[in-house]
């Protein structure tokens, strides 16, 4: 025979305990805003649990009513919780409004009209219909990729609407299945929901594992000053660039960009400033950058920028287009500005390179190597073609 007043203390003692989880996964990543939901969810509703309690000590239907304030309540932020997992707005209003409707549904049907199937229906809606709301970003999440913790979730929450709507059936057709009458269905409901409950608040651990493990990986994939890209991530995106074209045959192409006299501005101005500059050009090439275009840096003051789907013709143009927002900045700096001049290479992918992204590279650092040789702070497009000697030069020009 299952206790139930032993198995809502083992719902409480379980959900302080994962409280207690959150509370540390809040306090040690502040930032991942649905920990807080979460957490809130788990305290408050081992506090409803626990006040339930209370009416086998108090013949009262107080406490039994807040105790259905706190499960409503604790369903809605575990809801709000998935919401700002997956950077979603908080629907307080129409948290606020379900839990309002379904509290007032219950306190009719207790106090003004009591009917006890209609009053289970109007929790159940509460408990559901949060979750319900939530279940979409679960299963069809906006990155596209469903985790194994939010498929865990949603199977959970599936289950649970199930055993709600279920109970509310078993209800509206005679039978009683609250917990004021206490019987063995009603017990292994709640023990029942009380699994679930924990295994849908081990599928959000799942969830934020999978989250902060992703965060890591792109961390070790980007630039700490300036934030785009690193040079790993770099090779990693022109060898993937490199194979695609070697299927395709649809070149792209690459610039490779350096800042002029930026040792000069370290020993002049300090290497406060030199960041300072780096990050100021990052902000500057993005905006000339298309979406897909990739802006790396590569190390020191040399960047890289990965055009996919680019003839050399457009990448010159966008090459230009850099090089034009830099000058423009420069003209315009006064006092303690420095002013930033660049030098970019240009180079296209062709079959001589093949799925080797460091003949590329060099084809782009060849021109580079032009652009600074003829003055700097210019750009210059890598030709294939050797140079012809002085004599073959002057003879074709001879003959031109």
């Amino acid at each position: 025979m299952l206790n139930v007043p032993t198995l809502w203390t083992v719902f409480v003692v379980n959900f302080l305990a994962l409280g207690l989880i959150w509370a540390y996964v809040t306090r040690s990543y502040p930032k991942f805003a649905a920990a807080r939901f979460w957490m809130a969810s788990a305290f408050v509703g081992a506090a409803g649990a626990l006040t339930a309690l209370i009416r086998l000590f108090v013949i009262s239907p107080l406490p039994l009513l807040i105790g259905a304030v706190g499960v409503i309540a604790a369903v809605s932020f575990a809801a709000m919780g998935i919401q700002r997992f997956y950077d979603r707005p908080v629907s307080w209003r129409i948290m606020i409004a379900t839990a309002a409707l379904s509290i007032g549904g219950i306190v009719f049907f207790k106090f003004v009209f009591d009917h006890m199937p209609l009053r289970m229906l109007c929790y159940t809606i509460g408990q559901a219909l949060p979750l319900l709301l939530a279940l979409h970003l679960l299963l069809s999440p906006p990155e596209g990729r469903v985790s194994p913790g939010a498929r865990l979730s949603g199977i959970v929450i599936i289950t649970m609407i199930a055993i709600f709507m279920a109970r509310t059936v078993g209800n509206l057709l005679g039978g009683d299945f609250s917990s004021i009458a206490g019987s063995q269905s009603h017990a292994v409901m709640v023990l029942g929901l009380m699994f679930l409950s924990m295994t849908l608040n081990f599928g959000f651990l799942l969830m934020a594992i999978d989250r902060l493990r992703n965060e890591v990986a792109d961390l070790a994939l980007l630039d700490d000053l300036t934030g785009v890209a690193n040079r790993r991530h770099l090779l990693q995106r022109l060898t993937e660039e490199c194979a695609r074209s070697a299927r395709s045959g649809e070149a792209f192409s690459l610039l490779v960009i350096d800042l002029d006299g930026f040792k000069t501005i370290n020993d002049t101005h300090g290497h406060a400033a030199g960041d300072a500059c780096l990050r100021h050009f990052t902000l500057m090439a993005q905006t000339r950058l298309r979406p897909g275009d990739m802006l790396a840096r590569t190390g020191g003051d040399e960047f890289c920028v990965v055009l996919p789907s680019s003839s050399l013709r457009e990448a010159a143009s966008i090459a230009r287009r850099v090089l034009e927002v830099c000058r423009q900045d420069a003209v315009g700096c006064t006092g303690n500005d420095i002013p930033i001049a660049i030098s970019i290479g240009v180079a296209e992918w062709d079959r001589s390179i093949g799925q080797v992204p460091d003949r590329l590279i060099a084809h782009a650092d060849h021109a580079l190597y032009a652009a600074k040789k003829s003055g700097k702070n210019d750009l210059a497009v890598y030709d294939p073609a050797p140079p012809l000697s002085p004599e073959l030069a002057e003879t074709a020009r001879k003959f031109a």
